[in-house]
């Protein structure tokens, strides 16, 4: 079976979900006009992301929305019901005990809704992190999976939203050009450069596609797929966030790692593949996955003392954050 899927990157105009919401309308619309049946947008792509760190809890509060009643999601179900397609997008939302979370929401053609609670939050002290995996039937004839930007980075989490039988993982991003701690994990993109970007193109297109972009991302991302055994959607922010510039390179991978098609330009843009689903069933990953020996992985439960909370781990002088 043959599946036709999307992935975007688009720079977001913070705090402004209306703006936003009529990008994802394009682009929705121009996938529908070449068959798309699902799509997939960054995180926290309604709300803006990278300026919400420096935002008090009012602020923050002022742009959740509670999920699936508030507005953003049923405009988001009536784009999937419109154009008969599965669509994810990322936004703030205000839970019913109050809580703020960073939460991915894939609507679907039938008007269902579901939605993943990032697991590593730490954008703000004020928002709390997810404490489950999300992976769901669609009227695709497969399954997805939602992981959100760090979520992803843990190999962990891949791997369970892989058992889960997850066929297809949602990857949403805002990342690249970050202050990471790693010494030789991305680093800061000069906003000149994105502000440059008519003058100097080619400056540009270096820094996104060179180690602080698309070099960093092809050290891990291939083997979430590879190794799992699944097709990863990856979308995320391009441009400049706040004081950081987002380096796109939105992707399609399939189950084996390989790349089926990439933004070509650091801009607005939609991504298109038909994905294989004939090539799950004997990808190495899944081989793998079946060779497993359970009975000796105790350990991976077990905590080993060193681990850091998820606000912790992005801005405590311990951490080793490589991602968003």
């Amino acid at each position: 079976m043959m599946l036709r899927a999307a992935t975007v990157q688009f720079q977001h105009a913070p705090g402004d979900c209306r703006a936003n919401l009529d990008v994802v309308s394009r682009f929705v619309k121009s996938a529908a006009e070449q068959d798309v049946r699902l799509i997939t947008f960054p995180e926290m792509c309604l709300t803006g992301y990278w300026h919400v760190h420096r935002l008090d809890r009012e602020a923050i509060d002022a742009l959740a929305e509670e999920v699936p009643g508030g507005p953003s999601t049923a405009a988001l179900v009536e784009l999937a019901q419109a154009y008969q397609m599965v669509v994810g997008a990322g936004l703030i939302e205000r839970a019913g005990d109050g809580q703020l979370y960073n939460t991915y929401v894939v609507a679907m053609p039938d008007g269902n809704v579901h939605c993943h609670r990032k697991l590593h939050c730490f954008i703000s002290p004020h928002m709390s992190s997810g404490d489950r995996f999300t992976v769901f039937d669609t009227p695709l004839g497969c399954k997805l999976g939602v992981l959100i930007c760090w979520d992803n980075n843990l190999i962990e989490n891949v791997r369970a939203t892989a058992l889960l039988g997850a066929d297809i993982l949602l990857a949403p991003h805002q990342t690249g050009g970050t202050a990471s701690r790693s010494p030789h994990a991305m680093g800061r993109i000069d906003p000149e450069v994105w502000h440059a970007r008519h003058e100097a193109p080619q400056r540009l297109a270096a820094e996104v596609n060179g180690p602080k972009g698309r070099e960093w991302l092809l050290r891990w991302l291939p083997a979430r797929a590879h190794d799992n055994g699944l097709f990863v959607l990856f979308s995320n922010g391009i441009g400049l966030d706040d004081d950081e510039v987002r380096t796109g390179n939105a992707m399609i991978l399939d189950c084996y790692g390989r790349i089926v098609a990439e933004a070509e330009a650091p801009k607005d843009s939609l991504v298109i593949a038909d994905l294989d689903m004939s090539l799950l069933d004997k990808c190495t990953g899944r081989r793998w996955i079946r060779g497993r020996r359970p009975e000796l992985y105790g350990i991976l439960t077990e905590s080993q003392g060193s681990e850091l909370s998820p606000h912790e781990a992005r801005f405590s002088d311990a951490s080793t954050e490589d991602s968003r």
